[in-house]
């Protein structure tokens, strides 16, 4: 696996197995399944995330529900037509398996990309800054990822002056959210969010003039608080 070669786009996740495996599809006959794992953060909360596994690297059960698993991937989108509209899914794309690093940040994430829509900047009513920032991701292949990312403080105001087509590394965590969708006047449904919560950014023009793995290193994000916000350089 030539995983150097695709720096954009980079997971290290460990954590618990809730869920069972279930048959996903086939890919020149190949198989994958998904899962959910359960990633525990400082604050003693827990973020459950989406899980892509290719049966290559399923052996004999031991990622059965309950079991550990530590393991390098990518975080991919792909959309999915529910009730004939198109929705954006998002998995961790799991690509190889990896002895348990227990001192390691458990949810780890580095990504290099275009900004792909105007950023959302606003502020909560205890004046807390936020902004969303739909970031592509390219891959192999001629393909895309879109990689909802959200922002925090200093860095929310950093983001909030960037444009469509500026090019933007992060580093920080994935998070699931629940949220409530109306569904009529009387009808709400639960639904999860995932999104990149963002902990250190960079714009750059010249992508020769900046090493991701340099700037950002996966192994040593410090994983401190849901509202970490670290200085956004240029």
């Amino acid at each position: 696996m030539n995983y150097a070669s695709e720096k954009n786009n980079k997971v290290y996740v460990m954590g618990e197995i809730v869920s069972d495996a279930t048959f996903s599809h086939e890919v020149y006959g190949e198989g994958f399944y998904e899962f959910f794992v359960k990633v525990m953060r400082l604050s003693g909360q827990a973020d459950i995330l989406p899980v892509t596994l290719s049966e290559r690297l399923i052996q004999g059960g031991m990622l059965g529900k309950g079991k550990t698993i530590c393991a390098l991937g990518q975080f991919r989108s792909y959309n999915k037509i529910e009730n004939g509209k198109s929705r954006l899914m998002l998995t961790v794309f799991l690509r190889e398996l990896l002895d348990v690093l227990p001192d390691k940040n458990p949810n780890s994430i580095l990504l290099s990309g275009y900004i792909c829509k105007p950023p959302i900047y606003r502020t909560t009513p205890f004046n807390r800054e936020i902004a969303d920032v739909l970031v592509a991701v390219n891959r192999a292949y001629n393909k895309s990822d879109y990689i909802p990312c959200i922002a925090w403080g200093r860095n929310a105001r950093f983001v909030k002056n960037l444009c469509v087509g500026d090019r933007i590394a992060i580093s920080g965590r994935i998070q699931s959210r629940e949220y409530q969708k109306k569904l009529s006047e009387t009808e709400t449904r639960t639904l999860t969010a995932y999104e990149v919560s963002v902990s250190k950014l960079a714009a750059f023009e010249n992508g020769e003039d900046f090493d991701i793995d340099t700037e950002f290193d996966l192994y040593s994000l410090q994983n401190k608080t849901e509202n970490l916000s670290v200085n956004a350089e240029y």
